[in-house]
């Protein structure tokens, strides 16, 4: 709005139009001028939005944290998060993007925002050495609920949806060792995920007990993931889940590059052969 339209003064609400005071004229001048506002916001748009970050990948991991994980196999996973971030080739690879933006969260019946690790845009060693502390020091949710892997996924949606990035590819990361058995049904979140352009991939973790038998990995492939080129990392227990959780990460990062590229083409290759091992 211009300054002449808000200026007005109150001396010149009191003046009718022969110069005396007037009263009675204080709504009828402040009617024009909220006319006058009106007409300007109506035509002349206002930007209430600002400019997303452009990035590569926006990459959300949802981390199982349900009874059926105790702390011993949280800290394994979260150890092997932070480890896997912390690998050269890894750091290399994220060193080539335009940007990658990362967020994590603990999962069960529910999602705590006090244990989620709020978006960090990772462009060198610094910035990704940061997030890995952070994984690596945090807190487990004590709450231990059961397994809501649609309401992970709408949740991770939500991340995406909401942040301040603009990613070429949006992806979201599902580990854990059971079947959705509580919250919306996955079909639900699977829809908005489409809508976005988001895709999820899984990490399994197959343990060998009668609730959660072999065939996650199964379960995952055909129920959990979602989207052009989605993928399954499986993870033999907790104890393999660091090699699994950089291989999954490798290959989420890799990009398609051309044959000359040699130094990529490498890193792809030895992650393919599972011959790069966590730190």
């Amino acid at each position: 709005m211009t300054a002449q339209l808000v200026n007005i003064r109150w001396a010149d609400l009191q003046m009718d139009s022969g110069g005396t005071k007037c009263r009675t004229c204080v709504p009828a001048v402040l009617a024009k001028a909220t006319i006058a506002f009106w007409a300007i916001a109506v035509f002349q748009p206002v930007e209430i939005a600002h400019a997303k970050t452009p990035v590569t990948i926006e990459l959300v991991l949802a981390i199982d944290t349900s009874i059926s994980v105790d702390n011993f196999e949280f800290d394994l996973m979260m150890e092997g998060i932070a480890r896997a971030f912390r690998n050269p080739a890894v750091i290399e690879l994220i060193d080539e993007m335009d940007g990658m933006a990362v967020a994590l969260f603990q999962w069960n019946s529910s999602v705590d925002e006090q244990y989620v690790i709020h978006w960090h845009l990772l462009t060198d060693q610094a910035s990704i050495q940061s997030f890995a502390s952070k994984v690596e020091n945090a807190d487990r949710d004590p709450n231990l609920g059961f397994t809501a892997i649609g309401d992970a996924i709408d949740f991770g949606v939500r991340l995406i949806h909401n942040n301040a990035f603009e990613g070429r590819q949006l992806k979201i990361d599902i580990s854990g060792d059971g079947r959705n058995n509580t919250g919306v049904p996955l079909e639900l979140p699977h829809r908005k995920a489409g809508a976005l352009g988001v895709v999820i991939n899984g990490l399994p973790i197959i343990t060998y007990t009668a609730a959660r038998p072999r065939d996650i990995e199964t379960y995952y492939q055909e129920e959990v993931i979602f989207g052009p080129g989605a993928f399954v990392e499986i993870a033999n227990d907790y104890e393999d889940f660091s090699r699994a959780f950089l291989r999954k990460l490798l290959r989420e990062i890799s990009p398609l590059v051309a044959q000359e590229d040699t130094a990529t083409q490498r890193i792809i290759h030895e992650a393919n052969a599972g011959q790069l091992k966590a730190d």
